[in-house]
């Protein structure tokens, strides 16, 4: 297999206990633990911890905002201050089976509305996330709140 361009690996060892999963990240990622819970929606405690819907969204609004920026590093667009909000849950069951949805929310106070329409679709068609959800997971986009028109299919 070839060698990528960049490299991240991760271990993710699970430990289960009667109050709930907790998550202990291996050697190459030492300091990083989670403590998860599953939602009373789904039929889970609700307790105190994280779910992997909310692990998710942190993970897709980092990459999706690095996907921004290095859109920006080819243009002469001021996104400075600007953040992606990235909603992630459980949407309608596709055949009987749960489905999570998402959206992504981007707010740069330095753009015009045109301006951050543009780049929030160029960055979904760059970021990895957006790649490995492309036709699984319904993503919408969103410029402060309001929904981008969704292309033609």
């Amino acid at each position: 297999m070839p060698r990528s361009r960049y490299e991240n690996p991760v271990q993710q060892p699970r430990r289960w206990s009667k109050e709930g999963e907790q998550v202990a990240a291996g050697p190459r990622t030492a300091g990083f633990v989670v403590e998860l819970s599953i939602p009373k929606e789904i039929g889970g405690e609700g307790g105190p911890g994280t779910n992997p819907e909310q692990l998710f969204a942190v993970g897709y609004a980092a990459c999706f905002h690095s996907g921004l920026l290095a859109v920006l590093r080819v243009g002469k667009l001021d996104a400075s201050d600007s953040t992606i909000t990235a909603h992630v849950g459980l949407g309608p069951p596709v055949a009987a089976d749960l489905a999570w949805q998402a959206s992504l929310d981007l707010h740069a106070p330095n753009l015009s509305r045109v301006d951050a329409e543009d780049l929030m679709r160029r960055a979904h068609a760059l970021c990895p996330y957006s790649n490995a959800t492309r036709g699984n997971v319904d993503v919408a986009l969103r410029v402060d709140g309001t929904q981008l028109e969704r292309p033609a299919a």
